[in-house]
């Protein structure tokens, strides 16, 4: 049986080894320091006596190494080689692994029953899944990021043990989920656990937990944390997705280069800028209802300017409308239909959408008039095609298959 020696030793990078057996491209080795893939943490990449590794994973107690196609000299059992780990991708995945720790100390602090559900590395962000009693917003994010770089800027030590099952499931408020950290169980009754911050007698640490990743002795290492987004992939679970490193100072140069520029655009600073945003909102509602307010007294003047026919003993106001939506019109026909100073109000109203895709809309002032504004329109599409519906004093349809004139010329006629 061989173990991956990476979690115990993250910082060795280059190591010799005697290859145990080989199998096509998968070769184990009678010791190893790359990671096997495992717990959401990437395996490790790099070479063996030259051969690039494709992949590492644990199977049958082993570590088998899955070497790429035609990736170099073969290797045989028996043979002492030199094996090179990535040392870009470990020291990124190392430190984005204690940062997704880091991250979940800082949920400690801010949610409620929180319950860990995993995290998976990318090469370009972490995610930490959450379970939690209430949904994360967005000042949650913003206080998860700040009390995670803290952590960072205070340089808490990071140390890990093997413990018996039973003596870590004893550790206070430790994270333990053999579901998600399957790296965590060594074989056996072992557990590994990692201690973020003083786990002295009288001190609280930033977090422990149950895990097989690799980590940083320090926090300091792991470099600045930059919350991007959350989403909810299940129910009860927040899901959190984070940079580390160079991609979060890019990602957060870009935030500040942006909240400069609309800054700028608005001339002001940008600790002011909820205000200002709030004070452009309040303006953009007032100018949207007078707009409203406008409009609907325009489309009330052209109704009003719609030539009137006798049908059935009532009065009907048709025409053509043009720039206009079938709930544009509700408003200002029920206007017009109302009367008032002194004008003569119709009895009903009917407007037909000018343009390539004619609407109709039929409005009644007076229901004991006997006019069914639902009934006309039912009328019109079963003549016209389409659809639509309504009550007795407004109804809409759509998808008339008419020019617009003959509908008005059927509507006058009927």
């Amino acid at each position: 049986m061989t173990a991956s020696r990476a979690p115990a030793e993250p910082e060795v990078r280059e190591f010799e080894a005697t290859v145990e057996r080989v199998d096509g491209r998968e070769v184990v080795l009678d010791e190893t320091y790359f990671y096997a893939e495992s717990g959401g943490q990437p395996a490790d990449r790099g070479t063996i006596d030259g051969a690039l590794v494709d992949t590492v994973t644990e199977r049958d107690g082993e570590v088998v190494h899955v070497l790429e196609e035609d990736s170099g000299p073969s290797l045989a059992p028996g043979e002492t080689v030199t094996a090179i780990v990535d040392d870009a991708f470990r020291t990124y995945c190392t430190r984005a692994h204690t940062a997704s720790h880091v991250l979940y100390g800082a949920a400690r602090r801010t949610c409620e029953d929180l319950g860990y559900a995993g995290f998976d590395i990318a090469p370009e962000k972490v995610r930490v899944d959450l379970t939690t009693a209430e949904p994360l917003d967005d000042g949650d994010l913003v206080e998860l990021e700040r009390l995670a770089n803290r952590a960072v800027w205070d340089s808490l030590p990071v140390s890990w043990e093997t413990l018996t099952e039973s003596e870590a499931r004893g550790v206070d408020g430790i994270a333990f989920n053999t579901k998600t950290e399957e790296g965590a169980m060594s074989g056996g009754e072992a557990v590994r656990v990692v201690t973020i911050g003083d786990d002295g007698p009288d001190a609280t640490p930033w977090d422990v937990a149950a895990c097989g990743g690799t980590h940083v002795d320090n926090t300091a290492e792991i470099g600045p944390i930059s919350v991007l987004a959350r989403s909810n992939p299940g129910e009860g679970v927040t899901r959190v997705e984070f940079a580390v490193g160079p991609t979060a100072i890019d990602h957060d140069a870009a935030v500040h280069a942006a909240a400069l520029s609309a800054a700028t655009s608005l001339d002001t600073r940008i600790a002011e800028l909820p205000d200002e945003i709030g004070r452009l909102r309040e303006e953009n509602d007032r100018l949207e209802a007078e707009l409203r307010a406008a409009t609907a007294d325009l489309l009330a003047a052209r109704l009003r300017e719609f030539p009137t026919t006798e049908v059935d003993g009532a009065t009907w106001a048709i025409d053509t409308v043009a720039d206009a939506a079938p709930n544009d019109l509700r408003e200002p026909a029920e206007t017009v239909l109302a009367g008032g100073d002194g004008e003569s109000a119709p009895d009903a109203i009917a407007a037909v959408g000018a343009g390539d895709a004619p609407f109709v809309v039929v409005a009644v002032g007076d229901p004991s008039a006997g006019i069914d504004a639902g009934a006309v329109v039912d009328a019109i599409t079963d003549e016209f095609g389409g659809g639509g519906g309504g009550g007795p004093t407004f109804a809409q349809g759509g998808g008339l298959d008419a020019d617009p004139d003959a509908i008005v010329s059927w509507l006058r006629e009927r």
